[in-house]
């Protein structure tokens, strides 16, 4: 058993709510596509569309990489799982404490 295992185990959270919050954090959405289209047109050479895409880019889009449950059961058993995928677990999981109106987790708290 791992740490993340007791710790959705002691907060009564199943795997499945952990990755739907994941796919509904990450997941990319129409913003987050035109953020990135900002940032190609900033590497244009067109000035005008340089400044205006200045101002969209300077927002952070999301990863577009939710966690899947592959990489959920991996981690649940103990297994080698990427620092990139433990912070959107721990994301993930955060959401849902916040659901329950619990306390957020840090990755010390899962890992």
């Amino acid at each position: 058993m791992s740490k993340l295992e007791d710790y959705l185990k002691k907060h009564k959270i199943d795997g499945r709510r952990v990755v739907a919050a994941s796919h509904d954090i990450e997941g990319l959405r129409h913003e987050d596509r035109v953020i990135r289209q900002a940032k190609k047109l900033a590497k244009s050479g067109d000035e005008k569309a340089k400044e205006a895409a200045k101002e969209s880019a300077a927002k952070k889009p999301r990863s577009g990489k939710p966690v899947s449950s592959p990489t959920l059961a991996r981690a649940l058993s103990g297994g080698v799982v990427s620092s990139a995928a433990k912070t959107r677990i721990v994301r993930a999981v955060n959401a849902v404490l916040k659901a329950k109106k619990k306390n957020e987790a840090g990755l010390r708290d899962l890992f």
